[in-house]
């Protein structure tokens, strides 16, 4: 007879902690965004989409309904303290909670490689305004209501191309070093609140998103630096954004995590 193994409650296979739980995730119109949005609420929790484009986002929220999930679409500029305060209502209004929070939404895809002296200034401060400034807005909009319920779970998205030291992305390495900079600093902050704040740093992680600057050639170098020889897919993140997500991650907290198939050693 062959006995299956079950997850052990509380364990890192168990993310049945999530069930109810109300996730925010930013810029989960396409992307890691939407492949996160649709992970939680096979999980069991609502999905809200925070995204800019309104019509992407509801198409998630369809998807997700669609599928059997919960999931509400708001349309949302991170760099915009009224819009996501707007955002933070609408939720409040529908759930009563906010548990968890990933600062997913980021300007990249849409960037053109240049050396840095080559960065027109409002480019710089667009990148920056959105990749940090809206992190730094979303994580202070979701305190009020995790510090109710002395329990939350902050996930910045950050980059693994910030530890290779990749050239010709400065605003975007700089932005991307911010976010792991700030992890270990809030986690400080909000320990006593029972709020965790933990880091991914992705590898060159392929989507649905056009990225015109890289060429089949480079992914094939990209490929060849990974241990694991295949490239990278949105669904080789969820498992940990789930579990930075859940109780199986409680004591665990200020740390930048690499998911980049072993490309980099750190």
């Amino acid at each position: 007879m062959t006995v299956q193994a079950m997850p052990v409650p509380g364990s890192a296979t168990d993310f049945g902690s999530l069930s109810g739980r109300v996730a925010i995730v930013t810029g989960a119109g396409q992307g890691l965004g939407r492949a996160f949005a649709k992970a939680f609420a096979r999980s069991g929790a609502v999905a809200v989409i925070a995204e800019l484009n309104a019509a992407k986002g509801e198409a998630v929220a369809k998807e997700i309904a669609d599928a059997g999930g919960q999931a509400l679409a708001v349309a949302t500029d991170v760099a915009s303290e009224d819009s996501i305060a707007a955002m933070i209502a609408a939720v409040e209004r529908r759930y009563g909670r906010i548990d968890i929070l990933v600062n997913n939404a980021g300007i990249f895809s849409t960037l053109e490689m240049r050396p840095f002296d080559q960065i027109p200034l409002d480019e710089w401060e667009r990148v920056l305004k959105v990749n940090v400034t809206g992190p730094f807005l979303c994580s202070r909009a979701v305190l009020p209501a995790m510090r109710r319920a002395k329990w939350g779970r902050i996930v910045h998205m950050a980059s693994g191309a910030v530890t290779m030291g990749r050239p010709n992305y400065l605003h975007y390495i700089a932005s991307k070093g911010a976010l792991a900079g700030m992890t270990g600093s809030m986690a400080r902050e909000l320990g006593p609140d029972g709020i965790t704040v933990n880091a991914i740093l992705p590898g060159a992680t392929f989507t649905e998103i056009e990225r015109k600057t890289v060429s089949p050639e480079q992914k094939v170098r990209i490929v060849a630096q990974q241990c694991i020889p295949r490239a990278e897919t949105p669904d080789d993140l969820v498992g940990t954004v789930l579990f930075l997500s859940s109780d199986s991650s409680a004591f665990l907290t200020g740390q930048c995590l690499t998911v980049d198939g072993g490309a980099t050693h750190r």
